[in-house]
């Protein structure tokens, strides 16, 4: 077939337009355009001309998943993801241009030339799109997805990450790093959660990269096209999630990656920690204080000195001659005990689990088969391989020396891999379960792992007793293992607040059990900063107290008699507060939803909520709304978001959806409870190991929404809770038709409660009562969360707390439908 000079040039002017010259022989390789498409159920598998490999599935009507590589698609294996899909009705199609995937949630469109995905809502709204001319492509074995950026989008969650709430302008690496001392803008830190919501026009979405090398998220940094998110190796491989609410994309991500188990009720408690306590009659010397001054609280922590020589699984016995003692005589104090666990075996002959590890040949390795060795505190040390069931279940038998001797928790630590250089060799070779693979993918799980092969070990051997267990790195799915902490900060005001956005963005990001070191991990806190620290550690999700080598004492008493008096009261307020807080936890396991709630959840597109002097308030459960503020600070301006806020402290009623200029008191963290809460209280208890009074007081605020809160109970410490030992019941409040109802309760646990009490919040005082349609026994109370403060701090702003007046019905606690109604 002959073609005509024109024809040629009419050929060449038009591939110039598609293809332009500057990309015919780029080093940055696009997918290129569809050239068969094969639907199968819920699946399309693409092949492109570019030898792109594509799979589109179809997770629920909300999740769509995305995977591509420029070779067949390998194996489907993660870590992360736990879920199958689900069976969903959803209609595919494809006509001469593009697929389309359509569920009862949302519709997927993808162009077939170039290749390119969109996800609109049903009636045809952009959700989420690729940029146009960019979509996906690698740079050698980096991969790359841009998508175009929407008017006015937002971004948030990502884990554990520095900066504001809302991430638009900045870009993140994901590379689990050793990060003591960190900076507040400080980018990698220890914790790697590949997983971010965008919000624009309405709507909301979620993306989850499952791909555990290093990752790159940009959010519209250094342009102002696109933002992306990608990898240094491995596939292409995106969970799309869509719904109205952040709240169920929440829930959405955690069914793909799993959900934390019921804490034991001790670990909800006040932890007093240090770096490090030593030796055990000192232990008994801390112990024996906050028994002595009335500081509540639950457990003590043991770091590295109470190692022989800083070697795993061994006991300094000059310290600690007799552990078992120890923790028995501890927990007769009502404290129960938690050690740290690094993952380097010391290489030295003779030492047990040097010797075990060696022969179960478990450690990592070279390519060339010689184990790894890397300097930690013990000094040179190989390192288990926890990507291999050979190497977990190695550690899970070396977890029973905890075991037997009476420990209940494992902090995991030094686990991103940290060694003194922070540069393992990328040629170490991790087994990641069948899959061999280099360090440039095991890094960033190794955390993970560890925290999984702690947890099994310590249920395997600690019988039916639940354990606690913390771990410093992390990926996703972390969640279903152990609580995060934010490593090492600092003693410093900006710290104390970054540590606010790091858990509220910890906790958007599916990971609800954190914590921050409260006073700062280095450093000294001055005593206003201490004061205010430990108010907040009152309401965070792992109370823990902690300060590092070569600091001052920081225990509550360090500071002085008014310090230590606001200690005792808010530790005072967390333990009269466990059974909401217990109930929140047990919420965290059924959706995923925090404990510690950044104003995102709930008001999402109220763009108050992101403004640089309000984005560290947050919502403690549904009910409470904390205001963080610096030492120091005489007055504050605050946000209330839309509805009626009541003040914790004296009742006064502020209405919403506007600022305010508040004066902030010394000795009084900023705290309001939302209209229509329901809070369920205790009375006051020193440990979780003492029993509280037999009345459960369930607080009431009246408010024009109706509201229901789920609460829950069981033993607090064994596993019983799994075969239908709990006590379940949801509490409702109707305004419109003026009752508060106690349903029906479920589950074969009896509750520690015979009574409950109703404690009702801006209700009219002349308003009669009933007890399931009988005239109801109302009582005159005063409602006060605090004790009085005897001293006045040096800026005079402090003043006596007093409570307030209010009205309660006390009525006998029955597991059959009652209800109260005014």
């Amino acid at each position: 077939m002959k073609i005509s000079c024109k024809s040629l040039f009419t050929l060449a002017l038009l591939s110039s337009f598609i293809f332009p010259a500057s990309a015919q022989n780029s080093p940055v390789k696009g997918v290129g355009a569809i050239s068969s498409v094969n639907i199968q159920g819920q699946k399309v598998n693409i092949t492109t001309n570019q030898n792109a490999h594509v799979e589109v599935t179809v997770y629920s009507p909300t999740i769509v998943r995305v995977r591509m590589d420029k070779q067949p698609l390998a194996a489907d294996f993660s870590y992360a993801v736990i879920a199958q899909p689900k069976q969903t009705k959803a209609n595919i199609t494809q006509s001469a241009n593009e697929v389309t995937i359509v569920t009862d949630s949302l519709q997927a469109r993808i162009t077939k030339n170039p290749f390119a995905v969109a996800f609109y809502t049903r009636d045809g709204k952009v959700i989420n799109q690729d940029e146009a001319g960019l979509t996906t492509s690698w740079i050698g074995e980096e991969v790359t997805t841009y998508k175009k950026m929407q008017e006015g989008e937002r971004f948030i969650g990502l884990g554990e990450k520095t900066g504001g709430l809302d991430r638009r302008g900045s870009g993140y690496t994901n590379w689990n790093t050793d990060a003591y001392g960190y900076t507040v803008g400080q980018d990698p830190l220890y914790a790697t959660i590949p997983f971010y919501i965008g919000i624009h026009s309405g709507l909301n979405y979620g993306i989850f990269l499952d791909n555990s090398y290093q990752s790159d998220f940009n959010f519209g940094a250094s342009n102002n096209r696109f933002s992306s998110f990608g990898a240094q190796g491995g596939e292409m491989d995106y969970y799309f999630i869509h719904h109205k609410k952040v709240a169920d994309i929440i829930t959405s991500y955690t069914d793909l990656t799993g959900r934390m188990n019921m804490p034991p009720l001790w670990s909800l408690g006040y932890q007093q920690n240090r770096y490090s306590y030593y030796p055990d009659t000192e232990v008994y010397r801390i112990a024996q204080t906050l028994r002595e001054k009335k500081i509540p609280a639950d457990g003590i922590t043991l770091d590295i000195h109470y190692m022989d020589a800083y070697k795993l699984f061994t006991w300094n016995k000059e310290r600690f001659p007799n552990p078992r003692q120890m923790t028995d005589k501890l927990r007769q104090m009502g404290f129960r005990t938690t050690v740290i666990v690094d993952p380097g075996i010391k290489v030295e002959d003779g030492y047990a689990a040097y010797e075990s590890g060696k022969k179960a040949d478990i450690f990592l390795k070279y390519v060339d088969g010689q184990n790894y060795s890397g300097q930690v505190w013990p000094g040179w040390t190989h390192f288990p391989d926890f990507t291999s069931e050979k190497g977990r279940a190695w550690w899970r038998n070396e977890v029973k020396l905890y075991a037997n001797d009476g420990v209940d928790g494992l902090w995991n630590d030094m686990n991103e891999i940290a060694t003194w250089g922070q540069k393992m060799p990328n040629n170490v070779l991790f087994d990641y379960d069948g899959h061999t693979t280099t360090h440039k993918e095991g890094h960033n799980v190794y955390g993970l792992q560890m925290a999984r092969a702690s947890y099994e070990g310590a249920r395997e051997h600690m019988g039916n007793r639940r354990p606690f267990l913390l771990t410093r790195a992390g990926f996703s799915g972390t969640q279903r293992y152990a609580a995060m902490w934010t490593g090492d900060n600092r003693a410093e005001d900006n710290h104390m607040l970054l540590g606010i956005r790091l858990l509220n963005s910890m906790g958007v990001s599916g990971m609800p059990f954190t914590a921050m070191d409260i006073g700062g991990f280095t450093g000294n806190p001055s005593v206003g900063l201490y004061a205010r620290w430990i108010q907040l550690g009152a309401f965070t999700p792992y109370f823990r107290n902690h300060t590092g080598v070569n600091t001052k004492s920081a225990e509550p008493w360090a500071f002085g008699e008014e310090v230590t008096e606001i200690a005792r009261n808010f530790i005072s307020l967390r333990y009269k507060l466990l059974p909401y807080i217990y109930s929140s936890f047990y919420e965290a396991t059924q959706n995923g939803r925090p404990l510690m709630r950044t104003l995102a959840i709930d008001y999402t597109h109220d763009a108050k909520v992101y403004n640089s002097e309000f984005d560290t308030q947050y919502q403690f459960g549904e009910a409470f709304l904390i205001m963080p503020f610096e030492s120091g600070k005489n007055y504050g301006k605050v946000y209330f978001p839309k509805g009626k806020w009541y003040n914790l402290y004296t009742g006064e009623v502020e209405t919403g959806n506007r600022e305010e200029m508040i004066p902030i008191a010394f000795n009084k963290l900023p705290v309001y409870v939302k209209e229509s809460s329901i809070v369920p209280m205790q009375s006051l208890i020193q440990s979780t190991m003492e029993k509280p009074t037999d009345t459960l007081t369930v607080h009431v605020y009246k408010g024009d929404v109706a509201n229901s809160f789920v609460y829950y109970e069981d033993d607090g410490e064994t596993y019983d809770y799994e075969k239908d030992a709990y006590y379940k019941r949801t509490i409702s409040y109707d305004p419109k038709k003026k009752t508060i109802t106690f349903d029906k309760t479920d589950g074969s646990f009896k509750s520690k409660f015979n009574n409950v009490k109703v404690v009702l919040h801006g209700f009219d005082a002349k308003t009669k009562y009933k007890f399931n349609g009988r005239k109801a026994d109302v009582q005159d109370d005063l409602a006060s969360f605090l004790a009085p403060i005897s001293r006045f701090d040096p800026q005079g702003t402090s003043n006596p707390v007093e409570g307030y007046k209010v009205k309660n019905v006390v009525v006998k606690n029955s597991n059959d439908t009652f209800t109260i109604s005014y």
